[in-house]
């Protein structure tokens, strides 16, 4: 295929501590094969901060600005044969370029408690969007191409027939770290990566540990707010949950490489990168029996009921019974997940959606207008790992 101009939106990165969405795209842009040249599209410099040097960008208003449905006309301007975005509501009408745009997961249309740090206008409108399947059909069906990071939401797609587009799997992974020693002292606990929304059921985690025992903690790693946790102290034994209230990264994988495993028992998820992180440095998982943790975990994980607190002890035990072939399989399972092939998986849905739009436009690859120049890369520097 000629080479191409693509536009990599990087406009959902978070600034200082990067989410779900935030680690996919930096992932993603971090393992993008050479074979096209790519323009970084940010809504703010201090992105580019978390984002390998040494790519071209350009500054476009922020994904939650009113303008975003018209945003298309703004990229045109750009000369790109498409653009990548690692979320499906970037704006297309009146585009004259591919677009492959992302769907993350479903777990909205049932959990439809929005994310906290959102702004109370855009909460009503996240609630509104998920009452209906027709919102979503429209975002996709108005790309060329759509990205989703698991086979089962891709089967979620299917199963609810979200898209007429080709849709791709392009796996979500974890950054290389080192495995735990071998032979190194296991301390009895059980570490959790995540928020505390109801769907995530850190409930059940904390209401296992007095079934467990006395000498067993629960290391909850994420920022906690004063109300979740007297909440989730009050069905553990006292100094059973150990809060880390947002832990470098450092920290986490140290803890990581000490514990006895990695738990959750979300009733939904729409991947689960810390299965992954955890597994690549040999710590074991137990974790719910949902289709996307049985996608990640395989055989090598423990899966528990997520509605019971001795289903979970249950787990635990048998992850205690087999701990050394776990932690190795473990590490073999994890290695299925990674960014190199990731990036490879996203530009080829852009390589097929600029392909199938030219087919469908009856020409080639538009030259309408003089591409402009994209603002030159900065000096390289070395990027902030934040979590």
């Amino acid at each position: 295929m000629t080479r191409l101009r693509i536009g990599i939106d990087c406009r959902y990165v978070r600034i200082g501590r990067h989410d779900g969405i935030s680690r996919f795209t930096a992932g993603v842009v971090s393992h993008l094969p050479d074979r096209h040249d790519y323009t970084l599209l940010v809504h703010d410099e201090r992105q580019l901060e978390s984002l390998p040097a040494g790519i071209p960008w350009e500054l476009l208003p922020a994904p939650t600005e009113p303008g975003e449905p018209l945003l298309a006309r703004r990229v045109n301007g750009l000369g790109l044969d498409a653009v990548f975005s690692p979320m499906q509501t970037m704006g297309s009408r009146g585009r004259r370029y591919a677009l492959v745009l992302t769907l993350h997961d479903l777990i909205y249309y049932w959990n439809r408690t929005p994310p906290r740090e959102f702004s109370w206008p855009i909460r009503l409108g996240w609630r509104a969007f998920h009452l209906s399947w027709a919102p979503q059909r429209l975002l996709l069906n108005g790309a060329d191409g759509v990205v989703t990071v698991s086979e089962t939401t891709a089967g979620l797609i299917a199963e609810h027939h979200l898209t007429k587009r080709p849709v791709t799997v392009a796996v979500n992974a974890a950054d290389p770290a080192e495995r735990r020693p071998e032979g190194a002292a296991r301390e009895r606990s059980l570490v959790y990566m995540g928020s505390f929304m109801p769907y995530k059921n850190v409930e059940t985690l904390a209401a296992a540990l007095p079934l467990l025992g006395p000498d067993w903690t629960l290391r909850c790693m994420s920022r906690v707010s004063d109300a979740d946790r007297a909440r989730l102290e009050r069905l553990a034994p006292a100094g059973a949950i150990v809060f880390h209230d947002g832990a470098s990264d450092d920290e986490y994988l140290f803890v990581l490489r000490s514990a006895t495993a990695l738990a959750t028992a979300s009733y939904d998820e729409g991947f689960g990168i810390p299965l992954v992180e955890a597994m690549g440095v040999g710590t074991p998982v137990v974790v719910s029996d949902i289709p996307i943790f049985r996608e990640i975990g395989g055989d090598a994980a423990e899966y528990f009921d997520p509605s019971s607190p001795s289903a979970v002890a249950a787990a635990v035990r048998r992850l205690e019974a087999r701990w050394e072939s776990a932690s190795s399989d473990s590490v073999a399972q994890a290695a299925r997940f990674r960014w190199e092939d990731s990036a490879e998986q996203v530009v080829r849905a852009v390589e097929r959606a600029v392909a199938d739009r030219a087919e469908r436009t009856g020409r080639g690859r538009s030259r309408e207008r003089q591409p402009r120049q994209p603002r030159q890369p900065r000096q390289p520097r070395q990027p902030r790992q934040p979590r």
